[in-house]
């Protein structure tokens, strides 16, 4: 397979894009969290904070604790992914402590971000028990796989159903949204097509080896996405009081988590709460609006900091001490 040198030597336009990349990844990030950050600006000073400290408040015990029985669900299951990983690769370690280390990964990607938490620490505490480069690779892509695709079928499945309906100022119509939903649906489904018939299904990338799943491993992957990102959706829809729609509940909150993971900025702060101003203040009250982002935000990444902390204390304490992981 030629280089990417060559690639770009043989083609102008390769070479420009490969040129144009750097800056478009510099400068069109920030630009975008601008654009996205000013939306919250201009809903903020319209948003009765007090009110939606008073709506947190009002929670009863029983909806907040089933919240946070979904939430923990949630982050149980995102754990499983790493045990396709481990399934997949076959590498020794123990189920218990393959499934911590990608729960502890997780809490720290919701709070500090996908390089730090989904792949730096995931990383480091692979390597310190052992793990090659190679398989961690695979492990961590894996996961993303799993995340990601499931994202795809799920949002994909309300885009072509019909039943989010784009806001105005989005500048795309309802058609489109639909066919985009179709492609994103056919890409996931693609994916088990890939896995069932890729010959060989092994390529190198940058030295390493690298195989697809086998195509049962991959539908188990869409299952536990799929229903990881409806249990997230659910949390959500019980602390608005079932005021909005489920589905569009579930629509609301996978942009939002989208445009998390785009925005440079530790656990989507703000983003979050501009993609839910802008998308349901007008079927629901802002205080309570504001009340639910809040008591979710609180459930489902601040708490299970405080246990992902402690988890990665224990497999700090229990791993090799040292961190490349050689005897």
């Amino acid at each position: 397979m030629p280089s990417s040198a060559a690639r770009a030597s043989a083609n102008p336009f390769f070479a420009f894009a490969s040129s144009l990349w750097p800056h478009v990844r510099r400068w069109g990030v920030p630009v975008f969290g601008i654009v996205v950050l000013g939306l919250l600006a201009s809903h903020a000073h319209k948003v009765d904070w007090a009110g939606a400290w008073q709506a947190l408040w009002r929670y009863s015990p029983l909806v907040l604790l089933a919240a946070l029985g979904l939430a923990t669900i949630s982050h149980a299951l995102y754990g499983c992914f790493d045990l396709i990983g481990r399934h997949h690769t076959k590498h020794k370690l123990p189920r218990l402590q393959t499934w911590a280390i990608a729960v502890t990964s997780y809490a720290f990607n919701l709070n500090l971000g996908s390089l730090v938490g989904g792949v730096a620490l995931r990383a480091r505490l692979y390597a310190r028990a052992g793990l090659d480069e190679a398989t961690i690779a695979q492990i961590v892509g894996i996961s993303l796989a799993t995340n990601w695709l499931g994202y795809g079928l799920v949002a994909g499945s309300l885009f072509a159903a019909g039943l989010i309906a784009p806001p105005s100022q989005a500048h795309i119509g309802a058609t489109a949204l639909r066919v985009l939903g179709v492609c994103m649906v056919l890409l996931a489904l693609g994916y088990v097509v890939a896995c069932a018939f890729a010959r060989g299904r092994t390529w190198r990338v940058r030295g390493k080896k690298l195989q697809l799943p086998s195509a049962r491993l991959a539908v188990v992957q869409l299952v536990l996405s799929a229903t990881n990102w409806a249990l997230m959706g659910a949390a959500m829809y019980l602390l608005l009081g079932q005021q909005v729609p489920y589905g569009i509940t579930l629509g609301v909150l996978m942009a939002a988590s989208i445009i998390g993971v785009i925005m440079p900025i530790p656990g989507g702060l703000g983003v979050i709460e501009a993609v839910y101003l802008a998308l349901l203040s007008g079927s629901v009250k802002q205080s309570t609006l504001m009340g639910a982002v809040l008591a979710y935000r609180a459930l489902y990444y601040f708490l299970p900091l405080m246990w992902g902390l402690v988890l990665y204390g224990l497999l700090e304490k229990f791993s090799g001490s040292d961190p490349s992981g050689s005897e």
